[in-house]
């Protein structure tokens, strides 16, 4: 999206769907509306989740940060920059150069500033649109890959206990085996 009284963005150019395109789609919605039969069938939609956040993240430090590092956003009082996460996933965060500070009021400090030059008003408007939708689709795919290898481990004790109740129960129907009450 462009400002209408500004036209094209001057200094940062949005992702776009052929960026997409080259990711796997495999672990895309669909993965998730199916009769898992197991653990490995989740193992697998949990790994392809986590492989696609992953991807993502490397597309984010390509194309996004490789511009909001570079000239005129360098020259700002704030920095767009990774943040690693103790959950263990990565998403893009405004920050201080000193990192004395962080966060998106960072970046409203500095739409808000009239040191901000105009020219550079809507790219930043468009870097944080784009920050925005790909810290939630990261978010979204490392909460699906973890919810799906926690149920992984549900559906594996839930085989083991039922193991457990069949192996005991034809072991005590062998003749001689008194039941336990």
């Amino acid at each position: 999206m462009t400002d209408p009284g500004l036209g094209q963005y001057a200094h940062f150019r949005p992702l776009e769907q052929a960026d997409f395109v080259k990711l796997e789609q495999a672990a895309y919605l669909k993965g998730l509306l199916k009769p898992f039969k197991g653990k490995g069938t989740l193992e697998v939609w949990a790994s392809q989740c986590h492989a696609q956040r992953d991807q993502l993240i490397a597309l984010a430090q390509r194309r996004v940060l490789r511009q909001a590092t570079g000239h005129p956003f360098n020259l700002l009082p704030a920095e767009l920059a990774q943040q690693k996460t103790g959950a263990g996933t990565t998403f893009l965060r405004w920050r201080r150069p000193d990192r004395s500070a962080m966060g998106v009021a960072l970046w409203q400090e500095i739409i808000a500033s009239t040191a901000t030059p105009v020219s550079l008003l809507a790219d930043l408007h468009a870097l944080e649109q784009q920050r925005i939708v790909l810290n939630m689709q990261i978010s979204l795919l490392h909460t699906l890959g973890r919810q799906a290898q926690d149920c992984a481990n549900k559906m594996a004790q839930a085989e083991l206990a039922y193991l457990r109740r069949v192996q005991g129960a034809a072991t005590a129907a062998r003749p001689g085996h008194l039941p336990q009450p």
